[in-house]
């Protein structure tokens, strides 16, 4: 007798045997591992701002040392796009897996070099300018590492559950942030006062090292996508310049991606890196409650994204950005409203409101990181829109947002600055994009 024939999904596609949910598994491990590490590295560095400022930065205003520790970011972030440019055009000709393997090494080492960095009081300006330096060159790494991932998850996925996978690629990021919230909160309270100032801040950036290790791991255990091998196999469609080509053929996707991606870059780094601190400085609320409020809204996250990729490959890709959209111009002004009681119980309920557009956009957003762009370039082209719109936004949004409310003294400001990012991603969204979800992964968009 013949062997069974897998059964039929809901949209008609034949389900995947076990051996490619197998394989399915470990290209969501393999390639999400980096996301945790990246964010696990910036949730760090970001929770713990108010602790580097002084080891590296000169004694006075403190409001200008965070400030200069959130700028190190925001430089670093601004070299994403050239990062972007080279590590996309070696996963169009070289493969993903190849790409993504040295990535995440790079990573690693350099987020472990900050464990181990001298102080302006040791050593002056040299300080200050070596963290810059090792944020720069993880800068340029970072710029292909989450799109490459996307790309590897997605390419691996079933055609109608591309949002459902991608959404543990977009949950990686949060169990990092997550990581990184929980071990600053416990480094915060372990180490108190000097010891935590002048030593117990290095050992968690150290905990990159083992993490990476895994990563590498995980990543020689699976594979080059069937779809990257698909469209190379014959040498049709290696590309030779795939920069030049993905800026001929597929500028249009890349200013829709930038046009939707700049108001999640705002929404959520506004609130898992700037809430924290604005609880803390402005509301008086201790750090530890508002680590932990913050913690406990991620961890409420978590769970829901992989049910916001199964909606979304059932009703598409443009109602749940658009959906996302008006949440965030009607609902995070509720969330700023209830946060301003300054206790422990409104800052979870604030977050928890703050949650909401995230559901309706980070899995989808990740996703369009991938469909939007054809095989032969979409490497290249995710990760120069990507990084030109969602990884600058990400670096300078704490920045903005703290000059926002020292400025105008509000935080409803910031709610402003993000309301604005939104009503151009509605304009885009309604006007501009193609929707994606049942489209064939290796075509071209938007060509007609």
């Amino acid at each position: 007798m013949s062997a069974a024939a897998p059964p039929t999904a809901l949209d008609g596609t034949r389900a995947a045997d076990p051996d490619k949910r197998k394989a399915i598994r470990k290209a969501i491990g393999a390639g999400s591992i980096g996301n945790f590490v990246e964010q696990f590295d910036y949730g760090l560095y970001g929770y713990l701002a108010p602790v580097l400022a002084p080891a590296f930065f000169p004694a006075g205003n403190p409001t200008t040392a965070v400030l200069s520790t959130y700028a190190i970011i925001a430089i670093a972030c601004l070299v994403r796009p050239l990062g972007g440019t080279l590590v996309g055009r070696w996963g169009d000709k070289v493969g993903r897996k190849k790409t993504l393997l040295w990535t995440i090494v790079v990573m690693g080492v350099s987020t472990a070099l900050i464990g181990v960095l001298p102080t302006y009081h040791q050593i002056g300006l040299l300080a200050p300018l070596l963290l810059l330096l090792i944020r720069i060159v993880q800068g340029v790494v970072s710029g292909g590492e989450y799109v490459g991932a996307v790309a590897f998850v997605v390419e691996w996925a079933e055609p109608h559950r591309r949002a459902y996978y991608a959404s543990y690629a977009s949950n990686s990021c949060f169990f990092g942030i997550l990581a990184g919230a929980g071990t600053a909160a416990l480094t915060s309270s372990v180490f108190q006062g000097d010891a935590l100032g002048s030593y117990g801040w290095r050992i968690p950036f150290l905990l990159a090292l083992p993490l990476s290790a895994v990563g590498i791991w995980l990543r020689k255990r699976i594979e080059e996508t069937p779809e990257f091998v698909r469209a190379t196999e014959d040498g049709t469609q290696v590309v030779k310049a795939p920069v030049r080509e993905a800026i001929r053929s597929q500028l249009r996707p890349m200013l829709v991606f930038c046009g939707i991606s700049i108001m999640l870059a705002i929404l959520s780094y506004s609130w898992v890196t700037f809430y924290p601190e604005y609880l803390t400085g402005a509301l008086g609320l201790p750090r530890w409650m508002a680590l932990t409020s913050n913690a406990i809204s991620v961890a409420v996250l978590i769970p829901l994204l992989p049910l916001a990729g199964k909606l979304s490959d059932r009703i598409g890709r443009k109602p749940m950005l658009t959906m996302g959209a008006i949440a965030c111009i009607v609902l995070v002004p509720l969330a700023f409203y209830v946060g301003e009681r300054g206790t422990f119980g409104s800052a979870i309920a604030s977050q928890l409101i703050y949650i909401v557009p995230e559901f309706f956009l980070t899995g989808i957003v990740t996703v369009c990181a991938a469909e939007l762009f054809a095989t032969r370039t979409r490497f290249s082209a995710g990760a120069m829109a990507y990084n030109a719109s969602f990884s600058i936004f990400m670096g300078i949004t704490p920045f903005v947002a703290t000059l926002l409310v020292s400025g105008f003294g509000t935080i409803y400001a910031v709610w402003v600055y993000l309301a604005a990012a939104a009503v151009l991603a509605l304009v885009v969204v309604t006007t501009f994009m193609t929707e994606t979800y049942r489209s064939r992964l290796g075509a071209d968009k938007f060509s007609r």
